[in-house]
Parts: C-alpha cells; structure tokens; sequence
C-alpha cells in the first residue's frame, strides 16, 4: 500500500483502496493521512452528502493533540469519484462497510494505533453512527464524535412518514432515477470565500447546486434513519454536536452564517439518544451545519467541548 502527497499538498498522503465493483463498474474510496509520529492514537473523519475532505484546521487540531489524522473520501465523492460513476449514489449504506473495515484495518493493524476514534458530519454522521452499531463488540472504534449528522429528514414529521413509501417504491424499482430537487446554493455561498464564506474548497467536487438526488439514494438514507429511530446500541462513548438553531430558506439570509441551513438541529438533538447508552449532547450556539466550519466563536466551542469529551471519556485520549 503505497501512500503519494495528496491534493492538498504535503504534510497530507492519499492511497486508493480498492473495492468491489458495482453495477456501474470499478469503485474505489481514498484514504488520507496526516501522520505524528510515535503516536498510538488517531482520528478518522468522514465527510457529509456532496462533500469531501478539506477541513485542514480540523485535522491541525487533532494533529496538536497528538492524535494522527485520517479522512476517508467515500466511494463516488470527492477524490474518489469518477467519470463513469452515478456521483454520491449507493443503494445500501451497509455497503460503505468495506471502506470504513479497510480504512479501520490501515489506521490500525498497518500503522500500529491503538486507539481509534471515528468523526462523521452529516451524512458521514449517520453512516459511521451506522457502522459502529453493525461493529460494536469488536473493539474497533474506541470513541464516535458526530457534526450534525444526518439522522431525520429535515421535513415535520407527518411529510417524512407520507412521503417513505414512495421513495422506497421509487428507489426499489428504479434505484438511478433522478429525483426533482437541488441543494439550496446559498447554504455553499455562505462557506466558500468566492461568495460570501471564509474558506477555500474545490467547487467542482462540492458544488453550491449539489450534484443529482437519486432514488435508491434517498430510500437508502430513510432505511438508515428507520434504524436509528428504533434505537442502535453503539458501545462506545459518543459525541453529538448540533447548532441552537435552524434556518430553512430559498433565499440569501444573514442568519446562514450562524445557523444550519441543511437540517433541523432540534431533531438532530432529540434523536441522539438513540444512538447507544452513553451520548453526549452538546448545542453550539451561532454553528453552521458543518460545525467545523462555523465563525470563529463557535469554532472554539466546538474544539473546547470536543477536548473536554475525550479527556474525560475516551480511553488512551490523553
């Protein structure tokens, strides 16, 4: 397994892990690293729904604490992605296993960390929290941190149990059909310095407009949320963050900037619980749906809360 400099440029490495091809052929997922040497103790990160990693002050964080950094680009995203792939789609999210196995087999069988914990935000939230439930009793994650993860449609509840069926009939029957809906742009507007955000991203691999909703898609993710709404049993401390507050609009509005413009914060918070016997919820005042990404004053709280969490719960965190 050969590592080369990554996108990003050095200190970052990249491997493809090869996976078992779909119906649309070949599929790989990306592994990147940011190692400290001598350490035992490492994060992985898995990012949301058209997304990718580049959050560097994040793994700069994990890295001053000593913990080596990982990010995993899922198969169809980011740097993983490829021309002949359906971008972001899966007809089951149990199979994002392989990559998440692999990546878990690297950190620590390869390159010897002993303890392991896992950051997903968003969609990356509800696959990891996912993952960990099928995993739990093995040893493998020591400690879950979820970023707003993706656990409810941010619709009220009536629309979300009329609507299931016939996304599950759709995507059943016709898993690549191409759903009538975009991302809401302004939402990427409001991060990236182009429009009216403070970081640099690559567009073409998160796109303000997002990239086509599929059926078999969104019938996966409401099979993921039916889980976590009858309850998971992760056996590892967790962490849930979530904004104070919500924002849903078409149009450009201050509050994007201290808000989460994707999904509603309150049923993020309310359905943490579900997750296993030992969550730890934490509300981020003025935080943005990636509460990494949020102005500076809710950043900090993030990373203070987040220290706090594996200080006192994490073994071999400190």
């Amino acid at each position: 397994m050969e590592f080369r400099t990554d996108i990003l440029g050095e200190p970052y490495e990249a491997v493809e892990l090869p996976l078992s091809p779909d119906e649309e052929g070949a599929v790989s997922a990306t592994l990147v690293r940011r190692l400290v040497p001598g350490s035992d103790k490492a994060v992985l990160y898995v990012h949301g729904y058209v997304d990718y990693f580049f959050q560097t002050h994040l793994a700069d964080h994990f890295t001053a604490a000593g913990y080596s950094f990982y990010a995993l680009d899922l198969r169809k995203y980011g740097r993983s992605l490829r021309p002949h792939h359906s971008p972001n789609f899966i007809r089951d999210l149990a199979a994002y296993d392989e990559e998440l196995d692999e990546a878990a087999r690297v950190i620590r069988e390869l390159d010897g960390h002993r303890t392991l914990v896992v950051n997903g935000h968003s969609t990356g939230g509800l696959v990891t929290a996912l993952w960990a439930n099928r995993r739990a009793g093995r040893g493998i994650v020591d400690g879950l941190f979820l970023n707003s993860p993706f656990l409810s449609m941010p619709a009220a509840p009536a629309v979300r149990t009329l609507g299931a069926p016939a996304v599950e009939a759709i995507g059943r029957l016709s898993a690549t059909r191409k759903l009538p809906t975009t991302l809401n742009p302004h939402y990427v507007h409001s991060l990236h310095r182009e429009h009216r955000g403070a970081w640099e991203f690559d567009l073409t691999l998160k796109p303000a407009e997002g990239f086509p909703l599929y059926a078999g898609w969104l019938a996966a993710i409401q099979r993921g949320h039916r889980q976590v709404r009858r309850g998971l049993a992760v056996d590892c401390p967790i962490l849930l963050m979530a904004s104070t507050a919500s924002i849903a609009t078409t149009k450009w509005h201050p509050t994007l900037h201290t808000a989460d413009a994707v999904l509603r914060a309150d049923d993020i918070a309310a359905l943490g619980p579900r997750l296993g016997r030992h969550v730890t919820v934490v509300r981020i005042e003025g935080g943005v749906h990636d509460l990494v990404l949020s102005g500076e004053q809710a950043r900090d709280q993030v990373f203070a809360e987040l220290d706090r969490w594996l200080g006192a719960y994490v073994p071999g965190a400190v």
